[in-house]
């Protein structure tokens, strides 16, 4: 499996790119799972809803399926720090690509997602896992870099880059400690 983190501020355009990405790669032959860090209390369950009683009377994981979807919902008593390695562990092994939101200080091959409109720092100027950077304005870029630029409102291009540089983003599991 290969795995890249879309990193950059919000507002940058990270979730249309991943959203753009994933038809793009798929229509290429790829598997694609994706990784989405929250930094807020979210819901994907609905009240009244079978598997919303069963977490509500206190089930550690429900998990639900049918012949379309799987949906493992797990419960945490307290607090949990989960790192974008324990994450990448839970997916599916017969995946081409994961696609990482989120995660913008992990130790994994990034895709920069950058517009200078937001007015914040590159990353790319200090953090040495930027692959490449996806931009709408490279000429406004604060530093000069030899990281490859890519036009972030092509999609398809960012996705024939990445195919073309897969064995950069070869993930090897026993690299990282859970």
């Amino acid at each position: 499996m290969r795995v890249v983190v879309l990193a950059g501020y919000s507002g940058a355009g990270k979730t249309t790119l991943l959203a753009q990405l994933i038809p793009a790669l798929k229509s290429r032959g790829q598997r694609v799972s994706v990784v989405k860090h929250a930094h807020h209390r979210f819901e994907m369950d609905h009240p009244g809803k079978d598997t919303w009683r069963h977490r509500e009377a206190g089930a550690f994981e429900v998990v639900a399926a049918s012949p379309q979807r799987l949906v493992l919902q797990r419960e945490f008593e307290q607090d949990v720090a989960l790192s974008v390695h324990h994450l990448i562990a839970e997916l599916y092994d017969g995946v081409d690509w994961v696609l990482v939101e989120g995660y913008r200080d992990c130790d994994l091959p990034k895709l920069e997602v950058w517009r200078a409109e937001l007015g914040r720092p590159a990353r790319y100027t200090t953090d040495p896992f930027v692959a490449a950077i996806a931009t709408d304005s490279p000429a406004a870029l604060p530093e000069p870099t030899q990281r490859p630029v890519l036009d972030l409102n092509n999609a398809d291009a960012v996705a024939d880059w990445l195919l073309g540089q897969g064995e950069r983003f070869v993930y090897d599991a026993s690299q990282y400690e859970l």
